[in-house]
Order: C-alpha cells, then sequence, then structure tokens
C-alpha cells in the first residue's frame, strides 16, 4: 500500500505541532486517539463566527440571528452528508459521552413513565426484568457505564461479548450472548485501546435479528476512515468532534428516523418543545428534540470546516496513510526486546491507537521519559478497565497516530523507548 499524503504540507496547516516543549525539544504528537490537533482552517471558522454573527439561534428576527441559524444549520449538513446521513438525523451533543447517555437515558425514561403512562412512551424503549442489553469486553466506559447504570434502574440484565488472546472478539457465541432476551446491543466500531475494528455490520445484523436496538460507538473509526452511517446497521451512532480535528464541546449523535422519532428526549427545557402548558408539554421533531437549550453553535461551526477539511484531504487517502504508520509502528515495536503489543499484532482490521507495555518499566514511566524527549502520548487505562483487566495488566502506553504523523515520529517514540529501558536497566 503506498502512502499518498504530503504530510509536511498538512501539518503547516497545525500550528501547534510547530512548538517545543520541554527545554525547547520539538513537539512530536502522538495522543489523537484522546484528541486531534486542529488546523487554522478550523481555528478560523470558530472565530470568525464569533468576530461576525454570533447570536442565539432559532429564536431571533435579527440579521445575526438569521446568519447564526444559517451556519449552524449549514454545519450540520456538511457534516451529516459527511457520514453519508440526513440533516434532520443528526444530534448535536457537547460529546460522545452526552450521545451515548442520550440513548442510555431514553431506556431507563421510557422504563420509569411507563408505569404511570404506559400509553405515552414506545413499548421498543421500555426494559423489564429478564431483558438483557449485550456490549464487549473492550468497551470504552463511555459505552459501558451508561448501561450498567440503565440495568440497575430498570432490572435488565447486562452481557457482553469477550475478547479473544489477540484483541479479537470472540463471536462463535454471539447467537447465545444474543438473543430474544435482547433489547440493546451497543458495541464500539473501533477499540481506543487495542484498536481493533470490529464487524459491527455483522454485529447489528444479529441485533435486527432478534428485535434489539442497535448502537455503535464509533469514535475512533469516523475520523479515520470513511464511514457511512447508514450502511452500518445500526439504530444509533455515537462519535466526537475533538478527535476528529474540530473543537472541544460538540459530540454527534446519529438515528433513523424511526427511532429518534420514537426515542424519548434526554434533557428537557426550551428550544426542544413543541408547546407548553401548566400541566404537560410536547416535544419538538428531532434533532430539535434532543437540543434543549443554547446549543454549541461555534462548536458545530468549527467542526463543519475540520469536515471540509478531512473530505479535501480524503478520508481513503488517511486511511491508507494511517494504515502505513500502523503497520511500520507495529513491526518497530514487535522488533524490540520486553515489549508488547496489547491488542492485534497486525494491521489487519486494525486502527492507530497502539497499545503495549514494557517489561520491567511501568506505563506511566514510559510515558513520563517520552514525554521528557517531547514525545506526547498517553498512558493508563484509557477509559477501558475491563479490558486492562483481560489482559493483566494495570495499564498501557499507548501511541496513536493521524494525518500529520510521519515515521519520523514513530522513530522518535522508538528511540525514546529504547533510551527508557537503558536507563532503568531492563
Amino acid at each position: 500500500m503506498t502512502d499518498s499524503l504530503d504530510v509536511s504540507r498538512i501539518r503547516r496547516d497545525f500550528p501547534i505541532l510547530s512548538r517545543t516543549v520541554r527545554d525547547g525539544r520539538p513537539l512530536v504528537y502522538l495522543d489523537s486517539a484522546a484528541t486531534s490537533q486542529k488546523p487554522v482552517q478550523v481555528l478560523e471558522a470558530e472565530s470568525n463566527f464569533y468576530r461576525t454573527c454570533n447570536a442565539a439561534v432559532h429564536r431571533g428576527a435579527h440579521q445575526l440571528a438569521e446568519e447564526a441559524t444559517d451556519a449552524y444549520e449549514s454545519a450540520r449538513a456538511r457534516i451529516a452528508g459527511f457520514v453519508g446521513a440526513h440533516p434532520d438525523d443528526l444530534v448535536f451533543t457537547k460529546n460522545a459521552t452526552e450521545s451515548l447517555n442520550l440513548a442510555a437515558y431514553a431506556f431507563s425514561n421510557a422504563t420509569a413513565k411507563a408505569q404511570h403512562a404506559p400509553d405515552s412512551v414506545s413499548d421498543r424503549f421500555v426494559l423489564r426484568p429478564g431483558d438483557s442489553i449485550v456490549v464487549t469486553q473492550m468497551e470504552h466506559h463511555a459505552n459501558l457505564v451508561p448501561w450498567q447504570e440503565v440495568c440497575a434502574k430498570t432490572g435488565a440484565t447486562l452481557r457482553w461479548i469477550g475478547v479473544d488472546d489477540d484483541g479479537r472478539l470472540d463471536l462463535d457465541a454471539l447467537d447465545s450472548v444474543i438473543d430474544s432476551s435482547t433489547r440493546v446491543v451497543a458495541v464500539v466500531h473501533q477499540s481506543n485501546i487495542l484498536g481493533t475494528i470490529n464487524p459491527v455490520e455483522s454485529i447489528m445484523a444479529r441485533a435486527r435479528e432478534v428485535g434489539a436496538l442497535g448502537v455503535v460507538d464509533a469514535c475512533q473509526s469516523i475520523p479515520h476512515m470513511p464511514v457511512d452511517v447508514t450502511a452500518l446497521g445500526a439504530d444509533l451512532v455515537a462519535w466526537s468532534g475533538h478527535k476528529m480535528l474540530g473543537p472541544t464541546g460538540i459530540g454527534l449523535l446519529w438515528g433513523s428516523r424511526e427511532v429518534l422519532r420514537e426515542m424519548p428526549p434526554f434533557i428537557t427545557g426550551g428550544s426542544m418543545i413543541e408547546t407548553v402548558f401548566m400541566e404537560h408539554s410536547t416535544y419538538a421533531e428531532p434533532p430539535k428534540r434532543f437540543e434543549a437549550g443554547t446549543p454549541m453553535v461555534a462548536q458545530a461551526v468549527g467542526l463543519a470546516a475540520g469536515v471540509d477539511y478531512l473530505r479535501s484531504v480524503g478520508m481513503t487517502a488517511i486511511a491508507e496513510h494511517e494504515h502505513v504508520l500502523t503497520e511500520y509502528a507495529l513491526g518497530q515495536l514487535g522488533d524490540m526486546r520486553g515489549v508488547r503489543v496489547i491488542g492485534p499484532g497486525t494491521a489487519v482490521d486494525r486502527g492507530s491507537a497502539i497499545s503495549f507495555v514494557v517489561d520491567g518499566i511501568h506505563p506511566h514511566d514510559v510515558g513520563q521519559f517520552l514525554d521528557d524527549r517531547g514525545v506526547a502520548v498517553r498512558v493508563g487505562h484509557h477509559c477501558a478497565w475491563p479490558t486492562c483487566r483481560r489482559f493483566d495488566v494495570p495499564a498501557t502506553t499507548r501511541l496513536s497516530t493521524y494525518l500529520y504523523n510521519d515515521t519520523a515520529d514513530i522513530d522518535e517514540a522508538i528511540a525514546g523507548i529504547r533510551a527508557a529501558q537503558d536507563f532503568f536497566g531492563v
């Protein structure tokens, strides 16, 4: 596979990548799985909104309000188009965690309401003892803890698909884990700790067979590869803006038209209502139903600029570039003594987040040693504590690349790991 990206040109669009850290060392940023850096086009788009048309959307008759609303809805349309969606099916949230909680609270809220007004909610979202919710053993806490809470509130049972020694889902028992009792199947598309790309289409197909609602966490896939959310087979797909060149403070939830219309809201208040009386209220059509209060307008505008940037580079080219870097990094780490990759050892069906442990050195010490050399990586359990327990490690060091990285960045990390081994005498 050839690499067609001009990384040196791309890097010029990211001001932060030209700075130095730790006594003048050039910054080597290998932590994009946590958050991506932002090109100047995104910074300028968000700043320009505040400078020229800042106003509350959907509620003003003056020109600034009209311009702000146009900017907000234009952003929604561009972001929806980027993932093959219709704008009316895309909900803005403050992050992917809120998107997933929106989905989870739909079930707990509907179940609570059904006890007093069963005709007021869709039975699709009502859970009962004996029902089950299925996740995987490699989920980020954001796609695990909310479902734990739903089970605790409703009496449903949490089940999970296990992970094998290679960091792949054990799908041999899929038909028994997802069965007639299953009401929700919530799975990650690409693991943030293992890098594994899961066959979500086949898992969602099994969910449909038993009538379960399918939820996909696409935080690590949509920024890194071409993804058509409507082709995943899911009912709901969540992801975040800050991992795909956009600002912090904005997340996305795509839903099928039918599901969004039946789903009860998560947060209530202004902007999401149709009519309000002292005794009761009715809600607006999606997506407004799920966007209570003043929305994150500037962030949406900034994210749309990030989407435009990614589209201009080309998602296929970005995916191919990262595949090359992943193969290279896995090869370099695989040749090192005392280093073990946690997750798939090849780049087949694998993303660019690579977690590893170094014999005799705690992952936090590895990360600190690299930081002293200007190399920014992630350390810890990566909000995936059960996955770490599955591989019997307290934490890992994780390097993750993006479109602005090249093999020289990986070489710096490898040299730092070797220096750490020499320093600690292992």
